[in-house]
């Protein structure tokens, strides 16, 4: 086989399915996330059809090995095999998941490998479908994602001077700049979120103890989101609304 060849075959890849849409009369277009290869469009063919069916296995937050084949926008699947049990987020959780599958579509390029950002989404997935702190496992995975693409948060010192943050302190975060120590009666602009220095810390930790540290958090994750999709609204947000979802 020779170089060509290969670099047009991928074996046994790990990955997972975002999503799925149908085309054509049996098969399917799969929105995958990799390992190896980061994002990717694959058609598996007949998917839909009859004993032949593969959408058994190829549901989003199921482990997979993936072959496939081609190149260009879509490859052609060639295999699938299961890569351990499902990690299916368990009732309104299940909204959760969805909301980090979006945010791996919207964020990543296709064919932009990101193998440390696939183990941190495997990790987030496991928490979702255990027992772990659901909001903690959320706010870890917005972290993680913004840091790999190169957005990270500036959560340790303050922005103009470089001083270590202080718990006790209250920062206005620029969405471009950082957190910056606000003083009584300085003016708020409104592309800043006021954030208390325990909430920078508790995100730096990866911990968030508090009603006000969550809320601070959330709040501060969801505009720097916003700012970095252009303020395109997350549809998977839509969802938590529509099924009473407390944020």
């Amino acid at each position: 086989m020779t170089s060509s060849e290969q670099a047009r075959r991928r074996r046994l890849v790990p990955a997972f399915v975002l999503h799925t849409r149908p085309y054509r009369n049996t098969s399917l277009i799969l929105d995958v996330f990799t390992e190896a290869h980061g994002r990717a469009g694959i058609v598996a063919r007949g998917a839909r059809a009859g004993k032949r069916a593969r959408s058994g296995l190829l549901q989003a937050f199921q482990p997979l090995l993936l072959s496939w084949s081609g190149r260009g926008e879509l490859g052609t699947l060639t295999g699938v095999e299961a890569a351990g049990r499902a990690l299916v987020p368990k009732g309104r959780r299940l909204y959760s998941g969805l909301y980090i599958n979006e945010l791996v579509v919207r964020f990543l390029h296709r064919d932009d490998p990101h193998p440390e950002l696939f183990a941190h989404y495997r990790e987030a997935l496991r928490a979702l479908a255990g027992d772990e702190d659901e909001e903690i496992a959320i706010r870890r995975f917005e972290v993680q994602l913004l840091q790999e693409m190169g957005y990270g948060l500036i959560v340790d010192h303050e922005a103009r001077s470089g001083e270590a943050i202080e718990a006790d302190r209250r920062y206005a975060y620029q969405l471009e700049a950082g957190p910056v120590y606000l003083r009584d009666g300085d003016a708020q602009a409104d592309n800043v979120t006021v954030v208390s220095g325990a909430t920078l810390l508790a995100l730096r930790d990866g911990r968030l103890e508090g009603e006000q540290v969550r809320r601070e958090a959330r709040r501060l994750l969801r505009q720097l989101i916003a700012h970095h999709l252009g303020g395109r609204p997350v549809q998977s947000r839509l969802l938590f609304t529509a099924a009473s979802y407390t944020e």
